[in-house]
């Protein structure tokens, strides 16, 4: 029976962990606030998509190339309008956009940080009712760059804080500021997120891995091998084709989460800055493993806005399993 004790809401949360940083302004957590009153909006749109006839694509591509979806237009003006105003924000980046918005640049005395955001991952997934979700990334704000794109350029060992929203049967907000991995779920009756685990730690096993089998003859040999060894040795294969919906489940289940590279795309599909370095922060703060080729995905020193990855993540002796077989 939950009490009155158990019942943590988010802001109060947030207020409690300020407490045990003196040092701290407040102005992440206005940052945090932005992302999940955002959150709020971009589910309420999704639940009423398909009857405001905001489902589908539009003619319209991304910066990637991708055909974009009308509701990933939608969630990106919401974040942008939400998290953009917050007077914290100096850089503000989005997963659908070709540059970033420099909006308040940092003076002496200022602390302010940059947000990078991919606003609707797995969009395609929409039209069938399947999981979508919110991906977030924030870094201090270096003013000695020479120029915007320069101070997001930053590995991701450099990270503030990250998280995703999930879209799903129910809308659950997971963070970290480098103390842990919380999760709140929103209970859309009052409109508020309420803590439903504090410190998520990842189990270091878990008989499950999540990749596209459709691309495994274009993947190297030794993700083929990892996947005849793991079939021969009774592992389920779960797939649903949003990170957030993927990454959500290896961290609760257990299990690995790959993207390798493939013939089409060697450099693998997923972008380090908007997708790849906010997972891997999650996923170390709860005790799992994020690895990029032969490195530690956080510790790539990005060269490009857009740059994208491979990456295997999660439980951490299934992570060193996969690269048994990639040696």
């Amino acid at each position: 029976m939950t009490t009155s004790k158990d019942v943590v809401t988010f802001q109060s949360h947030l207020v409690d962990h300020q407490r045990k940083h003196p040092e701290a302004t407040g102005a992440l957590s206005w940052i945090l606030i932005s992302v999940s009153v955002s959150a709020k909006m971009i589910a309420a749109k999704i639940r009423r998509a398909r009857l405001e006839g905001v489902l589908g694509a539009l003619e319209s591509e991304n910066v990637q190339g991708e055909v974009q979806q009308k509701l990933d237009v939608i969630a990106d003006r919401i974040m942008r309008h939400n998290v953009g105003e917050k007077e914290p924000v100096a850089i503000l980046g989005s997963e659908e956009e070709e540059d970033v918005h420099a909006l308040r640049l940092q003076t002496d005395g200022e602390r302010r940080y940059n947000v990078l955001f991919d606003p609707l991952d797995g969009s395609s997934n929409l039209d069938t009712c399947g999981a979508v979700g919110t991906i977030f990334s924030v870094l201090r704000h270096d003013r000695r760059a020479d120029d915007p794109v320069n101070s997001v350029l930053q590995p991701g060992t450099q990270q503030v804080a990250a998280g995703y929203v999930l879209y799903g049967s129910s809308t659950v907000f997971v963070y970290t500021a480098g103390d842990g991995v919380h999760v709140f779920e929103l209970d859309p009756n009052v409109g508020t997120f309420f803590r439903v685990k504090a410190d998520l730690q990842i189990p270091a096993t878990g008989k499950i891995y999540s990749l596209n089998e459709g691309n495994r003859r274009s993947m190297p040999q030794g993700y083929r091998d990892y996947l005849d060894w793991a079939q021969s040795n009774g592992y389920s294969s779960r797939y649903i084709g949003a990170m957030v919906a993927d990454v959500h489940r290896t961290l609760l289940k257990g299990g690995v989460f790959l993207y390798p590279p493939t013939e089409s795309s060697p450099n693998g599909k997923l972008r380090l800055l908007y997708e790849v370095n906010p997972m891997a922060m999650l996923v170390e703060q709860a005790g799992g493993k994020a690895l990029s080729g032969d490195q530690r995905a956080m510790d790539i020193r990005p060269t490009e806005l857009h740059q994208r990855v491979p990456i295997v993540l999660g439980s951490p002796d299934e992570v060193d399993r996969v690269y048994d077989h990639l040696k």
